[in-house]
C-alpha cells in the first residue's frame, strides 16, 4: 500500500503561505551560506551601482544620446576595469582559498560591468540578484555556481554586508543609496566591526546628489564621519586604496565577518 500522505517540508502550499515565511527566510540564509563554503568564498568586494548604466557598446545603436548618458557609459566601463584588476590582484595571492571576489547585485548597468571585468580575469565572481516585478534579473556575466535569486531584501543585503571586506558604490539610484546608507550606519554605530575600506566613485555625481556639508553644518552626522568612505573618480586611486587597505587589514584575517 502507497503512502500518500505529504511530508511538510514537501508541502509546497505551506512553504509558500504566511506561516512558512520563516522557513522561507532562514532558506535564504542557509542554502547561500552552503553553497559560499562548497566554493570557499569567504571574502567579497562588493559593487553597487545603477542597474540602468549602459553599457558603451549598447550606445552605438542609440541615436542623439545626451551627455548624462554616454557619462553613465564611462562608470560603466570604470567598474568593468576596476573589477578586472582587483580580480587579478586576488588571483595572484599567496592563498589556495578564492580571496577577495567580486559581487553585484547580479544585474545589468554597474553590477554586470563588474562581474564581466571578473569574468574577463577568469575570476569566479557573485551574483545576488533579486526577484522584482518589471526589472531585469541576472547578467550573462556572473559565475553560474554562484547565481542567487533572493526572495527578500533584507536576506540579499545580509549577504552584501556579511562577506564584504570593501564596497564600491558607483553612481545610482533608491536601490544604490539605501545599500549604501544602510552600510554607512551599520559602521557609524559599530554593528560592522571589521575595517571595511568604501570607495564613493564619482565625486561629481555624489555631491550633486547628497550633501555631506549640510549634514554635518546641521550635526546630524560628524565631520569624522565623511572618513568613513574615499571619494575618486579615478580607477587608479580606487584600485590603489582598496588593496592597500585590504593588504594592512584583512589579509592577516582571513573570513573575518561583521
Amino acid at each position: 500500500m502507497t503512502n500518500e500522505l505529504e511530508k511538510a517540508y514537501g508541502n509546497q502550499r505551506f512553504l509558500s503561505s504566511p506561516d512558512g515565511r520563516p522557513l522561507r527566510i532562514l532558506a535564504e540564509y542557509l542554502e547561500p551560506a552552503a553553497r559560499f563554503q562548497r566554493y570557499k568564498v569567504d571574502d567579497t568586494i562588493v559593487f553597487f551601482g545603477s542597474a540602468r548604466a549602459p553599457s558603451p557598446e549598447s550606445l552605438e545603436n542609440e541615436g542623439g544620446v545626451d551627455e548624462k548618458r554616454r557619462e553613465m557609459a564611462r562608470y560603466y566601463d570604470a567598474a568593468r576595469e576596476l573589477a578586472k584588476r582587483l580580480t587579478e590582484w586576488s588571483k595572484n595571492l599567496d592563498d589556495d582559498d578564492r580571496r577577495f571576489v567580486i559581487c553585484s547585485g547580479g544585474g545589468p548597468g554597474i553590477m554586470e560591468a563588474s562581474n564581466r571585468g571578473a569574468s574577463e580575469a577568469r575570476g569566479i565572481n557573485v551574483g545576488l540578484n533579486i526577484s522584482i516585478p518589471h526589472e531585469p534579473s541576472g547578467n550573462p556575466h556572473a559565475t553560474r555556481e554562484l547565481t542567487f535569486e533572493f526572495h527578500y531584501f533584507f536576506m540579499r543585503k545580509f549577504w552584501f554586508a556579511y562577506l564584504a571586506k570593501a564596497v564600491v558604490v558607483f553612481p545610482g539610484g533608491f536601490g544604490t543609496l539605501d545599500e549604501f546608507f544602510e552600510l554607512m550606519t551599520l559602521i557609524q554605530t559599530g554593528k560592522i566591526r571589521k575595517r571595511m575600506p568604501i570607495v564613493l566613485f564619482g565625486p561629481d555625481y555624489w555631491r550633486r546628489v547628497i550633501n555631506f556639508d549640510a549634514l554635518v553644518e546641521f550635526g546630524t552626522i560628524s565631520a569624522s564621519d565623511l572618513d568613513l568612505f574615499f571619494d575618486t573618480d579615478s580607477v587608479d586611486e580606487a584600485y590603489d586604496y582598496i588593496t592597500k587597505e585590504l593588504t594592512e587589514y584583512a589579509l592577516p584575517h582571513p573570513g573575518l565577518s561583521l
